[in-house]
């Protein structure tokens, strides 16, 4: 794959002990999102936005515009920007590790977003020292960073020969599952229908391979935009619904079937590239990380958070 030569995102320092490296952040996730403009159905031309005051239906302009927390219902807390500067967290620009940890020990839920952390030229030996160091050790770091004006919490670990931050979640705002009436599940399994389900996950079961999965949204609606664009007349055809699966016989009846289809298609490739039950999983298209992305790590038990 062609070297990116994108712009680092923010520049700094770690520092763990009394030892300080020089790097700079890099974005390591680019969303494909897509983004539509409102526009005026006649002349197709792009709509522009209002402020309006629902009280008097009249338009507010930038300098009458204040910022407002709402404490309660209707009810709202008036903060100026000063007031806000003052809060802010020092910009020390400094990623300060306090703690490693190993990354078993982090529920997955609590990662946000990646960044690959790359040395400046005068920071390339200790970098090399910390990475090495956290490589043999399997730990990861736990450390706080100031970036875009907000204090993150954050691990730096390595991945594929180079260092990676993963902005996190505090705690506190990570809901438990405790906490959420609606995962109060309330059935009964028996041992036939748990076998017959465990079978249907080995049969499944292969190696993570993240290319093997594609945003199959995104990439019809970016089909439709190009033929459309090139004049040709679309006409949708409604797709049948898939069947919902019931308790009792229908979720026997399912997994009975799920089975069948796993073992044939076993019979068909299983000669040709001797995985069980599965199609085998594509060579990466990258060398293989120290740890498993933390994002895609997939231990045999999860540990759960504690609730606060």
């Amino acid at each position: 794959m062609e070297k990116q030569s994108s712009r680092p995102i923010w520049t700094g320092a770690i520092s763990f002990g009394l030892v300080t490296i020089p790097v700079k952040l890099y974005t390591a996730v680019r969303e494909k999102r897509l983004h539509f403009r409102s526009l005026h159905d006649q002349d197709k031309v792009p709509l522009k936005q209002k402020l309006i005051c629902p009280a008097d239906g009249k338009e507010v302009h930038a300098e009458h515009i204040v910022k407002g927390f709402e404490i309660e219902k209707d009810r709202y807390v008036v903060i100026r920007d000063e007031e806000l500067e003052a809060a802010a967290p020092k910009a020390t620009k400094a990623i300060e590790i306090q703690d490693f940890v190993d990354l078993e020990e982090i529920d997955p839920m609590f990662f946000d977003r990646p960044y690959y952390v790359a040395p400046k030229p005068e920071g390339a030996k200790p970098y090399k020292l910390l990475l090495e160091a956290m490589e043999k050790s399997g730990k990861v770091g736990i450390a706080k960073v100031v970036m875009f004006r907000k204090e993150y919490l954050c691990a730096l670990r390595p991945l594929d020969g180079a260092l990676c931050l993963e902005t996190m979640h505090f705690d506190d705002e990570v809901v438990p599952a405790e906490n959420v009436a609606a995962l109060e599940v309330h059935a009964k399994v028996d041992d036939r229908e748990l076998k017959m389900a465990t079978h249907l996950i080995d049969s499944l079961t292969t190696k993570f391979d993240a290319g093997r999965y594609r945003d199959e949204y995104r990439e019809k609606v970016m089909e439709l935009i190009e033929r459309k664009a090139a004049g040709e007349e679309i006409v949708n055809r409604p797709e049948a619904e898939p069947r919902e699966t019931r308790g009792g016989r229908d979720l026997v009846a399912a997994l009975e079937a799920s089975l069948a289809n796993a073992r044939a298609a076993s019979k068909g490739n299983g000669s040709a590239n001797g995985h069980n039950g599965h199609a085998a999983a594509r060579v990466p298209r990258r060398g293989r990380a120290t740890h498993a992305p933390a994002s895609h790590a997939a231990h045999g038990t999860t540990r759960r958070r504690k609730s606060a």
